[in-house]
């Protein structure tokens, strides 16, 4: 199915492209959240109308993922677990944890917009990269004390 994206999506495409998409991925999530129109001259046109709103939202979204960044830089990310003699934690660190870490602090981040590169499963340092904008990336250090 043929779309025009109204908003930029990671691995998909920026604002005004027009993409082929699985028909179920369009319908189901796409159409629902605002995120794209069904390519057809109507659409086109209408889209062409809202085109400059719809960069202005993105520029706002841009600038919400900067100060976010910003604030969590002035983060140190610690966790207190229990671990064995070995170092080795009972379980791992998830993105929920962090996820939740960062809500304590106000700060909002999407389970899609952190990579963890290897799974944090002892205690130390560990790099983790938050993603909340194309095109904006930044590591961050994950310091896992033992408890």
């Amino acid at each position: 199915m043929k779309i025009i994206l109204t908003t930029n999506i990671k691995k998909l495409g920026k604002i005004g492209d027009k993409v082929t998409v699985k028909p179920g991925f369009a319908r189901n999530f796409l159409f629902p959240n605002n995120m794209a129109l069904r390519e057809n001259k109507k659409n086109v046109e209408y889209y062409k109308k809202i085109k400059d709103e719809m960069e202005k939202n993105e520029e706002i979204k841009l600038n919400q993922a900067k100060k976010m960044m910003d604030e969590i830089k002035k983060l140190k990310i610690i966790f207190n677990k229990e671990a064995d003699d070995k170092d080795q934690l009972y379980g791992s660190i998830s993105k929920k944890e962090i996820i939740d870490f960062l809500l304590a602090k106000n700060l909002t981040v999407k389970s899609d917009d952190i990579i963890i590169k290897n799974q944090i499963k002892s205690i130390g340092e560990h790099l983790i990269e938050i993603n909340p904008y194309e095109g904006i990336i930044e590591e961050f250090v994950v310091i896992v004390n033992k408890n």
